[in-house]
């Protein structure tokens, strides 16, 4: 099995990035993925005004697929996530959901034992998810630390052990890549930080040929989720609202206004994160309602 290090990663998502490894569809493989900031906070003690913020949020990639072609979906199976015995969180002044309040920068090591993470003591069930993940755009450089049509970073607490991601593919061999690992993330993921955290991901890919979402998808046993981001959250919440509304539109075969009225009745909404550069929110529907295809052009 093809295993590529947290050493071989980028910063941005674009197609002028050099393939680390290829991959054939249907084969695993294992990226390492070092934690959202770069491995520079092991201790509390640590004085975070010495971050060096670029070497922030890097993505292990980005890797090549072949048989994917620009105009196509690319399927991820997220078959494993493993973490490291200890994470950090953080706290930055002018960052995250009260980024107006005036209060100290702070690092807090969080350990990890038999899948309970312990914030002093309080214990928490870990639930390991990625928090950054996409593919290339067709042109220019999109940082990783911001999230959008092609994924990025998207944290949504849905993209975990077991789930499927379709991403819109833009280039050919769609140049894929994943990083900024959580241990646990509550939605909204409010501070700018959650129990950020370096392991290993084991993915498998495949591909919709031809077709493609405008906007990520994510599959779970019962329900799709659409990823929308940005720059205003209640903008995201309308295109994410009108994306639902179309493929119900397109499963039922019925009028706009029915399905928008079934929309307060089938569709729920929530936000996966208010702190990156853009917000993200998610539109669930069940998977008894629609398709994968319902939600391609």
């Amino acid at each position: 099995m093809k295993i590529v290090s947290k050493d071989r990663g980028v910063y941005s998502f674009s197609s002028l990035h050099k393939p680390v490894e290829y991959v054939e569809l249907g084969e695993p493989i294992i990226l390492e993925i070092e934690d959202a900031v770069g491995g520079q906070v092991r201790s509390e003690d640590t004085p975070l005004e010495r971050i060096d913020w670029n070497r922030v949020n890097k993505a292990t990639g980005p890797i090549y697929i072949e048989g994917v072609e620009k105009g196509d979906t690319l399927i991820v199976d997220i078959l494993d996530i493993s973490v490291a015995s200890e994470g950090v969180i953080l706290v930055v002044p002018g960052a995250g959901a009260l980024a107006s309040k005036s209060f100290e920068p702070k690092a807090k090591i969080v350990k990890i034992r038999n899948g309970v993470a312990w914030f002093k003591d309080v214990g928490l069930l870990i639930k390991p998810m990625i928090g950054t993940i996409g593919v290339a755009p067709e042109r220019g450089h999109i940082p990783t630390g911001v999230p959008y049509k092609h994924g990025g970073n998207l944290d949504c607490i849905e993209v975990c052990k077991g789930a499927r991601l379709y991403l819109p593919v833009s280039v050919n061999g769609a140049l894929f890549a994943a990083g900024d690992l959580h241990a646990l993330q509550a939605d909204g993921e409010l501070c700018v930080s959650s129990i950020e955290v370096e392991g290993k991901i084991l993915l498998r890919f495949n591909v919709i040929k031809n077709r493609k979402p405008e906007w990520p998808i994510v599959e779970t046993e019962d329900h799709y989720s659409i990823l929308v981001s940005d720059d205003d959250l209640d903008k995201a919440v309308e295109i994410a609202t009108e994306k639902a509304v179309q493929a119900l539109m397109k499963a039922k075969k019925w009028s706009f206004e029915e399905s928008y009225m079934f929309s307060s009745l089938g569709v729920r909404i929530a936000v996966n994160q208010v702190v990156d550069p853009k917000k993200g929110v998610r539109a669930m529907i069940s998977k008894n309602l629609i398709s994968i295809h319902d939600l391609l052009e």
